[in-house]
């Protein structure tokens, strides 16, 4: 593999309310999937964002989820694929604006939360947020949860699309994320969370909680940047991934 990518979900503050160190992660991930403000973010904390990402020449992309500041877009909601379509639009559109003012450029989209997994799970819901991003800009790629109903609701709408890993994230046998709150849910050892993702990056597969390995293309890795091991994460696996002569760089420029 020539290079993999390593991202982490970025901007999930809300006014006064911080939420993970953004500059830190800013200074060892490729790509930043920044909150556009329906499960977290506002206009002051994007703007920002953009920015400092733009500086560290990180490439950014729209993190749309459910309008859930309560629930940081981790609980199920009851919209329609027509209304998630146009939920996701809103979103999309948001991010592109303030990339923008802040000079830099949105180069794809990735769903936050409930939302992404129910659209891994469910195709008409993939199928909406697929054709959100189409309509809204047909040359913005699609980061897609490796092996799940995102990847050929993106095909079939046309767009570029990348799958991604899940360094702090364990696995079930069919390749889904174990639900939060499950047993192996969650990696918190960075150590750990390393040596999980080298070994999945060299081998091309999914290692699930079992061991079993499900081959899949692997083009982008993701540290989830409101963990209290976020920072520690991100840096060992970037560390690891090196030492093992893997280049980190973002899918899209």
């Amino acid at each position: 593999m020539a290079s993999v990518d390593l991202n982490s979900d970025l901007g999930e503050g809300f006014g006064a309310y911080a939420c993970g160190d953004d500059a830190a992660m800013l200074g060892i991930v490729t790509s930043a999937n920044v909150a556009c403000g329906m499960h977290a973010g506002d206009p002051e904390i994007m703007a920002e964002i953009f920015a400092r990402a733009k500086a560290n020449g990180v490439a950014v992309g729209a993190h749309p989820g459910f309008p859930d500041l309560w629930g940081f877009g981790r609980r199920r909601m009851p919209f329609t694929p027509p209304e998630i379509e146009r939920l996701v639009a809103y979103q999309v559109g948001a991010a592109q604006a303030l990339a923008t003012y802040a000079g830099h450029r949105v180069t794809y989209v990735k769903a936050h939360g409930a939302l992404a997994n129910l659209a891994a799970a469910e195709r008409a819901v993939a199928d909406a947020i697929a054709r959100a991003v189409r309509a809204v800009d047909r040359d913005l790629a699609l980061l897609a949860i490796a092996l799940t109903a995102q990847v050929p609701a993106g095909e079939a709408a046309g767009l570029e699309i990348h799958q991604e890993i899940f360094a702090d994230r364990g696995y079930t046998e069919d390749g889904q994320l174990i639900a939060r709150g499950q047993p192996g849910a969650m990696i918190e050892s960075a150590e750990e969370a390393a040596s999980r993702v080298l070994a999945m990056v060299k081998s091309g597969a999914i290692v699930t909680a079992q061991g079993t390995r499900l081959p899949t293309p692997i083009r982008s890795v993701c540290v989830h940047g409101d963990s209290a091991d976020a920072v520690a994460t991100a840096r060992a696996v970037r560390e690891k991934l090196e030492g093992a002569g893997i280049r980190l760089a973002s899918f899209r420029a």
